[in-house]
């Protein structure tokens, strides 16, 4: 597919909010202190994600590495199901976002901490399709290779992080939802619900949660570790609201 129709997909979706947008004007990332994600995801601690969980514990005075690394998947979970999640729902596209050409800076914040020089889109025909699409976008690409490369800077529980995905997802969904169903776009509404119950049906999202399509709303079986966070206190969705009741 040319770059722009991809380029005007991920503009309609920029539009919801910062969380959605991607910079994807040309340049020279790099030079910018950007690197492509796939740095990031090589064996062995990656520099750069062992600064921003170390930059996060910092601003959220914690020294629990784990807390911090437990947070900074969740975020760059957030950001990367709503840039795919959103031109998915609003145009039909998911962007491509193989990991050598999504582009990453551990020190910028939301929306300029992303980049996707030449977007391009992964060919679909269906919500199943886009539901393929989406897993491979996210899970395969980032989700995976982000899991085993934070286990690299400090060991967090697979079902936590899997949690977290899968609680950033429907955190996704909720804005996207609003947002549609604001502006009485209800079709967009009813696939953003539909697609995000199909991934968290597919594996590693199985059985992360219960998830009610009606609200939308979820109910994770694990727990971010929010908590342990100085100030901090449980998340909406969070497995121990179950046991304070």
């Amino acid at each position: 597919m040319p770059q722009q129709p991809m380029t005007t997909a991920l503009g309609r979706a920029a539009a919801v909010g910062p969380f959605f947008s991607v910079r994807t004007r040309a340049g020279a990332p790099r030079e910018q202190g950007f690197l492509p994600f796939a740095e990031v995801y090589r064996e062995g601690v990656s520099p750069a994600l062992s600064h921003r969980v170390e930059t996060v514990a910092t601003r959220l005075g914690t020294a629990e590495r784990r807390v911090a690394a437990s947070l900074v998947y969740q975020g760059l979970a957030g950001r990367l199901w709503s840039i795919a999640l959103g031109p998915a729902v609003l145009a039909g596209d998911v962007p491509d976002l193989d990991a050598d050409t999504l582009w990453w800076h551990p020190d910028r914040s939301t929306p300029e901490e992303i980049w996707l020089p030449a977007p391009t889109a992964l060919t679909t025909a269906s919500n199943e399709a886009l539901t393929t699409r989406l897993a491979e976008a996210v899970v395969h690409h980032h989700l995976e290779p982000l899991h085993r490369a934070l286990g690299a800077v400090s060991p967090v529980s697979p079902r936590l992080l899997w949690g977290n995905a899968a609680s950033a997802l429907v955190g996704t969904l909720r804005v996207l939802h609003g947002w549609c169903s604001g502006r009485g776009h209800r079709e967009a509404a009813e696939r953003a619900v539909t697609l995000t119950a199909s991934l968290l049906d597919t594996a590693p999202l199985r059985d992360t949660g219960t998830f009610d399509p009606v609200t939308p709303a979820f109910s994770r079986n694990s727990c971010c570790l929010y908590y342990r966070v100085p100030g901090g206190g449980l998340c909406g969705d969070c497995a121990l609201r179950h046991v304070e009741r």
